[in-house]
């Protein structure tokens, strides 16, 4: 725990004393997870976090980002692959992106206290063929040594600050315990999905917590067993003048909601969530056999993304209300499963490949 605390400690010394000419700045830090942020060209910034397990530096770091950018997720994968130091990765983490970005001065983590040059990546070869990484791992101030309670509110900035501000307790610990439960599957070989997606779902997720809509009770969001990767999304408001919003209302005494399911692949956000009707059955409205939503939004050929999952949510119960959606009340048939809206939406995706999205436009279906 010690050298890791040492370790933490000069990097974030050498980072400090470069100054505002650092790309990478640490944003916060504590002996589980150290918060990056890497300013590029046009002074973007691109989260970076590293999460370290017991057993560092036995136990490689598990690195993530939010960032949509492809050289930024191109890099996270390599430093999980890797298993490098959290000092060498860094200094990985900062030639790959000054190269990537068209940037000169990289910072030198491994020489001196942290000086800038005008090299490149070429610095990467040398630092692999070190012997003694402890050399980077000392810190020569021992009053700088972090206390294992007071680093993770260190570096944070206002910014930071009013992101944690606006959300609720009850926010956090979902957040929290999502993000253990990562930690622990990933410490036992069973982590699912993949590093982008997590990150950015995880993202998405700290957004919607954050939002009006969400506050204000239009939709509410909860994770199926604790699975990331599995929403349920209630909506609860949709247009006021709408059929459909006096339909939500007549069912009480059962909830007065609308549940949807959102299941996230290993590619997300490079491929669109699968996003169904569950339950209750729907009329109209673009709703297909087994709950399939009939939206252009919802293929390969009409995602994107920079699609929020807030903007999908509102924008699905925008098109139940356009396409004059209503609920069966009295509907006795087959309920909707995941398999027969998997297979209905795989059918219509056929028919439109072949004949196109002509009618209705993207946004309606």
């Amino acid at each position: 725990m010690q050298s890791l605390k040492n370790e933490i400690n000069a990097l974030n010394e050498k980072l400090s004393q470069a100054g505002d000419s650092a790309r990478l700045k640490i944003l916060s830090r504590n002996v589980d997870e150290i918060l990056f942020t890497f300013l590029d060209h046009k002074d973007n910034k691109h989260p970076i976090t590293c999460n370290i397990f017991e057993g560092y530096p036995d136990h490689s770091p598990l690195w993530c980002t939010a960032s949509d950018h492809a050289s930024v997720n191109t890099l996270v994968e390599k430093l999980n692959s890797d298993g490098r130091s959290i000092t060498l990765a860094c200094q990985i983490m900062v030639n790959d992106l000054c190269t990537a970005f068209g940037l000169d001065n990289v910072l030198d983590l491994c020489n001196g206290a942290g000086s800038f040059g005008g090299g490149s990546s070429s610095n990467t070869a040398d630092m692999e063929s070190m012997e003694d990484e402890e050399s980077i791992l000392s810190c020569s101030d021992e009053d700088d040594m972090l206390s294992d309670n007071n680093m993770s509110d260190t570096n944070v900035d206002s910014e930071e600050k009013a992101d944690l501000e606006s959300m609720k307790p009850e926010q956090f610990a979902s957040l929290e315990k999502i993000k253990m439960t990562l930690r622990k599957d990933q410490e036992q070989g069973l982590a699912y999905g993949s590093v982008q997606a997590t990150d950015r779902i995880m993202k998405e997720l700290r957004e919607i917590y954050k939002s009006d809509s969400y506050k204000s009770g239009v939709y509410s969001v909860e994770m199926n067993n604790d699975n990331l990767y599995k929403w349920d999304v209630f909506l609860k408001k949709v247009d006021s003048d709408s059929p459909l919003m006096d339909d939500i209302k007549k069912l009480a005494p059962n909830p007065e909601h609308i549940h949807l399911g959102i299941d996230f692949g290993d590619c997300f956000p490079f491929e669109p969530p699968f996003v169904r009707i569950i339950g209750p059955h729907m009329l109209g409205g673009y709703v297909m056999r087994g709950g399939a939503i009939c939206m252009e939004l919802l293929t390969r050929q009409g995602w994107s993304s920079a699609y929020s999952l807030e903007s999908l949510i509102l924008q699905i119960s925008a098109t139940l209300v356009k396409g004059k959606a209503r609920i069966s009340f009295n509907h006795k048939g087959t309920p909707y499963t995941f398999e027969r809206a998997m297979c209905s939406f795989n059918a219509l995706v056929e028919s439109h490949q072949a004949k196109g999205w002509v009618t209705p436009p993207k946004e309606e279906g």
